[in-house]
């Protein structure tokens, strides 16, 4: 009873809500381009703007205001008039250079309106919303005008209040340890102040995920909960006073809502992606996604230091033998951190003694760049700035343009700091400490990549601030981390739990690449600790987690010991022409299959939390009239995160488009599959008996 009756409701107000939309109380609606996503825009008798959005004709963001309090005039909340509304459709398809998919359309329904206070200095506001099949993007738009030329931005009056009970999975924001925090999953009615994208499912089954696109210049959104389920936006401080501080015109970064029926739904979305420009960049064939090992996990694990002295990690030494190890195993790139001046004594939060020209004396740089040439390797250089970006800034050039005549073509930063500790140099002069994703470093990372473009680097930012989708507009910002990685599996306390993982799919994962680091083989960490996972789960990691760089982060040694998994690695590639989610739940499971871009093979992962799992996939999505042959990584027996973690088996098998798989998961565990086109003269001697833990129905 008291289920039908939430039901009644639930349709009662989803009427009332669409005959509102559709009647004077709204000033202004705009459809998505399937008609089942409305947008409601209205000025209430108070003259407050707001908007409403509804799916299917139910409720499903209730009136939510719109404006901003500002630090150098009136607050732009109240007292408006709709002055102007226009409406147009946008539908274009463009290629990624690199991605998930080769191709991404853009299919959406824009409108925008314009405020104009009815009295005082009558200052317009622009709100544009774009409304897509699968969510929808809204920004503010500041003209030029006299009476509001430069602005001073205290804080965001943008809300979200979302009309059905929902649970949230969220981190929080504002906290020290900036976006390395393990997922709370709470009833909405229970957030408090949270890092975007915050992912949500309401008591009917809805998905929706909140976070924002584009962020340029300006300050990052957390979200706080006002009252009951009424979310508000709260921007990253500055040190300066107002959070944000710019010239019109200009626009704000979108605030974004990805809305679907389940969890596979919200990461097949390329909302965030679309919301943001084109490439500004021009012909970026330079920018190439590669596998990559490095002189790093050991450091880590506590027996190599950054620091100089007898257990100094960056050695010509021990860089040659990465070289020498990526040649033979078919890795771009080598990864090697603490070769430059200053990581002696106290270097966290300070970094006042980085120097990003010179090495320290035994690690000879242009020798070792000479030598992985000449093996077909590239370094991957590394700045390490430990947020101390007034230092960094004004070595930006020379230490680029060394990358450069080296031969080395990606550079993964760093700014170790508690949030709030990032030193930049202010207009006065003087240093200023900042957040990581406050508006100085919105604009500081932008800087280090166009500059890092100019002279044909790519990017790849750690302790960085969140991914907004600008890898379309800026292709060269392949990956960042945000979240935590997998050295917490080293040295964390508590480690990831399996469920982190799954977790990152459907929260962190939203937003873009992430350069997690997996492949740690040995299931081992600092001390001898163990690793919550699975051989077979590191494999999935690959496929399930994205990023256009991969690191296969174990020790060289730990490979040649487990050879046969690790030829999964070997063989798994970090470019797709093609991504399908067939299945997953929030912080449960998540199955992922990807289709090469360069060949008509695809790899499938899958992982769960720490609840054994058996999944159904069919394999429907490879090609009409083709074979193929399965390499199967799976769970052992006896295998499991608390368990065997090292119980593999490995499996070669002919399949096809009509068959259906049951992949049978440890607790923690996961499965990685090889699905290569069947040559000819493979057919026979790839058919075996099909084993009792992988089933075709």
């Amino acid at each position: 009873m008291r289920f039908r009756l939430l039901l009644a409701a639930l349709l009662l107000t989803g009427q009332a809500h669409a005959q509102a939309v559709n009647s004077v109380a709204s000033d202004a609606t705009v459809r998505s381009p399937d008609g089942k996503m409305v947008v409601a825009v209205r000025v209430s008798d108070e003259g407050r703007p707001e908007y409403s959005i509804s799916r299917d004709g139910v409720l499903v963001i209730d009136w939510s205001r719109l404006g901003f309090i500002l630090a150098n005039a009136p607050k732009l909340e109240r007292n408006f008039e709709l002055a102007r509304k226009e409406q147009r459709d946008i539908d274009e398809t463009w290629e990624q250079p690199w991605g998930e998919r080769r191709f991404v359309r853009n299919h959406c329904r824009e409108q925008r309106v314009s405020l104009r206070e009815k009295t005082g200095d009558r200052r317009t506001l622009v709100v544009v919303f774009r409304v897509f099949d699968d969510g929808v993007g809204f920004r503010y738009e500041f003209p030029d005008q006299p009476q509001l030329s430069q602005v001073g931005i205290t804080e965001e009056l943008t809300e979200f209040a979302v009309a059905e009970p929902a649970t949230a999975w969220w981190i929080p924001g504002g906290e020290w340890n900036r976006y390395e925090y393990l997922y709370n999953k709470t009833p909405l009615a229970e957030l408090g102040q949270a890092h975007t994208p915050v992912t949500l499912k309401t008591a009917s089954g809805l998905h929706l995920a909140i976070h924002e696109a584009a962020l340029v210049d300006y300050a990052g959104m957390w979200l706080r909960r006002v009252t009951g389920q009424r979310l508000k936006a709260v921007l990253s401080p500055s040190s300066s006073g107002p959070k944000v501080s710019r010239k019109a015109p200009f626009t704000t970064p979108w605030r974004t809502l990805q809305i679907a029926d389940s969890a596979p739904g919200l990461y097949m979305s390329d909302l965030i992606l679309n919301l943001n420009e084109p490439n500004k960049l021009g012909d970026v064939s330079w920018v190439k996604p590669f596998k990559y090992v490095g002189v790093w996990w050991a450091m880590h694990l506590g027996t190599k230091t950054w620091s100089s002295g007898p257990n100094h990690g960056a050695t010509t030494a021990e860089t040659r033998r990465y070289i020498d190890f990526a040649a033979a195993n078919g890795f771009r790139g080598v990864l090697v951190e603490g070769w430059n001046k200053g990581w002696d004594g106290d270097w966290f939060a300070s970094g006042k003694d980085f120097s990003f020209t010179e090495a320290y004396p035994d690690f000879d740089i242009v020798a070792l760049a000479a030598y992985a040439k000449k093996k077909g390797v590239h370094l991957v250089g590394h700045h390490e700035t430990a947020g101390n970006i007034a230092i960094y800034e004004k070595q930006l050039g020379p230490a680029l343009d060394l990358y450069a005549k080296l031969g080395i073509d990606a550079v993964k930063t760093g700014y170790v700091a508690d949030a709030g500790g990032v030193q930049a140099l202010g207009d006065d002069g003087k240093i200023h400490f900042e957040w990581h994703d406050g508006q100085v470093q919105s604009r500081h990372h932008l800087h280090v990549v166009e500059e890092a473009a100019k002279r044909h680097i790519a990017v790849n930012a750690h302790e960085p601030i969140k991914d907004t989708g600008l890898r379309r507009t800026y292709p060269n910002w392949v990956a960042r981390e945000g979240a935590r990685g997998m050295e917490y599996n080293a040295w964390g306390n508590p480690k990831n739990p399996p469920e982190h993982e799954v977790n990152l799919v459907f929260t962190r994962m939203l937003s873009g690449p992430m350069d997690y680091t997996p492949g740690v083989l040995s299931l081992t960490g600092a001390g001898g600790s163990r690793i919550p996972s699975t051989e077979a789960r590191q494999l999935a990691l690959y496929v399930v987690l994205y990023s256009p760089i991969q690191m296969a982060a174990d020790l060289p040694e730990n490979y040649a010991q487990y050879s046969k998994p690790f030829q999964f690695i070997k063989d798994v590639p970090v470019d797709w022409s093609d991504t399908r989610v067939l299945n997953g739940e929030v912080g449960d499971y998540a199955t992922i299959a990807r289709k090469d871009r360069h060949s008509e093979d695809w790899y499938l992962g899958s992982i769960t939390d720490e609840s054994p799992r058996e999944l159904h996939v069919s394999l429907g999505f490879l090609g009409e009239g083709r074979k193929y042959v399965a390499t199967i990584y799976r769970d052992g027996k006896n295998a499991g995160f608390d368990a065997d973690g090292h119980a593999i088996e490995i499996e070669t098998r002919p399949v096809s488009r009509h068959d259906t798989l049951l992949l049978k998961l440890a607790p923690g565990g996961g499965q990685a599959i090889r699905i290569s086109a069947a040559k000819s003269s493979a057919k026979k001697a790839n058919k075996k008996k099909t084993q009792p833990e992988f089933d075709v129905e």
